[in-house]
């Protein structure tokens, strides 16, 4: 008995069951120990990042990235699985298992053939094991084989069924704050003469979203990577317009008025803060100012065009730098790593929701392809 090349089968077994377990099954905290798929989506999606930057122009480079996501967790099972056999096939070896092989020898790589078709429970019977210990290991690994294809044939629907409840959610913000989600343009399509019931109300489905988007980001980290359906959507971008969008309630107003604004922009906070430390991304304070002073300007008068009571301009400057030191250095972190670009404070002049748009002619003037855009003074 080689007992060497037996500890590290051995070794090799362990880590992917509990890599694997960890992964699927077990319920994860923010902090976490060494974990092989946390390392493998990193450092993967680094290389998958640098194959990106070759491509242009940026829509392609973006369904590139989109890519990543549900390619990486079939490599990764394909991993786990070539773990195994190896593992086992190491351990076969190890032991000198005396096999019954049409050639009447055996090396490793017929010890690796064995384990293969015996960890699908192919049961081709062309090499069989022919001492108790060889058939104990078999009996062993097909077992193991079974229970973990069941276990990743329940896992990959519960990571859709995860992912479309959260497109769900992000899709719903095209008609409440355009199209990438904008603060300024939630606030103008729900605040009707300076009353907040409206806002209010989608503030609080906001929060249980945020609360939601944490649970399963936290229980399958690789949802993250997976990218939404439209190029000016993402999950990053909907919670920076619900966190600035709450910040701009909480700066301008106060009293119970905006008691449920500071409950969703606490929660959301709180999902930013956890997913930066859960991707290692810390607070990225950089020189670039989502809100340079003429925007601010414009936001102003746009939000005080709501018939919304403001404070004075520098106190409600001071207000907002305050709120937005609280999450923005973690969002521009995230945006950087996930390479989402962040939505604007301010809707761009001209812009189309993505409701508003097709990709067929108009059906007034064929001869030119157009938007069909609807007046959004005439539906909000």
């Amino acid at each position: 008995m080689n007992i060497a090349v037996f500890i590290v089968g051995t070794i090799l077994i362990v880590i992917i069951l509990g890599d694997a377990f960890e992964t699927m099954v077990l319920p994860r905290r923010v902090t976490r120990r060494f974990r092989l798929a946390r390392l493998y989506f990193r450092y993967t999606w680094v290389i998958w990042l640098f194959l990106a930057r070759m491509i242009k122009p940026h829509r392609r480079q973006d369904t590139f990235l989109g890519f990543f996501g549900p390619l990486s967790v079939i490599v990764l099972i394909i991993l786990w699985a070539t773990g195994l056999i190896t593992g086992f096939s190491l351990m076969h070896w190890a032991f000198d298992t005396i096999l019954a092989t049409p050639q009447g020898t055996a090396g490793f790589w017929t010890y690796l053939y064995l384990s293969g078709t015996t960890f699908f429970t192919l049961g081709l019977g062309d090499v069989v094991p022919g001492t108790a210990l060889g058939r104990g290991l078999a009996a062993l690994e097909s077992g193991m084989g079974f229970g973990f294809l069941a276990l990743v044939i329940s896992y990959l629907p519960l990571l859709n069924q995860s992912f479309a409840r959260r497109e769900i959610a992000v899709s719903l913000l095209d008609s409440h704050a355009g199209s990438p989600p904008v603060a300024t343009e939630m606030l103008l399509r729900h605040i009707h003469r300076d009353d907040l019931t409206e806002l209010d109300r989608h503030f609080y489905d906001w929060e249980r979203w945020s609360a939601e988007l944490l649970e399963s980001l936290l229980s399958y980290p690789i949802l993250a990577f997976f990218r939404s359906h439209h190029d000016n959507q993402s999950w990053l971008g909907s919670l920076t317009a619900i966190l600035d969008a709450s910040a701009i309630i909480m700066a301008a107003t106060e009293g119970v008025r905006s008691d449920q604004a500071r409950f969703t922009f606490a929660m959301t906070r709180h999902t930013i803060v956890d997913l930066a430390q859960v991707y290692s991304c810390p607070p990225h304070h950089g020189t670039i100012n989502r809100l340079p002073p003429d925007d601010f300007e414009r936001l102003y008068a746009l939000v005080a065009s709501t018939g919304l009571t403001l404070p004075d301009k520098d106190i409600l400057a001071s207000n907002l730098a305050e709120l937005r030191m609280l999450y923005e250095p973690y969002i521009c972190s995230l945006s950087r790593f996930f390479r989402f670009p962040l939505p604007p404070w301010l809707p761009k002049t001209g812009y189309r929701d993505n409701w508003q748009t097709t990709p067929w002619r108009s059906a007034v003037d064929g001869k030119k392809r157009e938007h069909l855009v609807v007046n959004r003074e005439d539906h909000f």
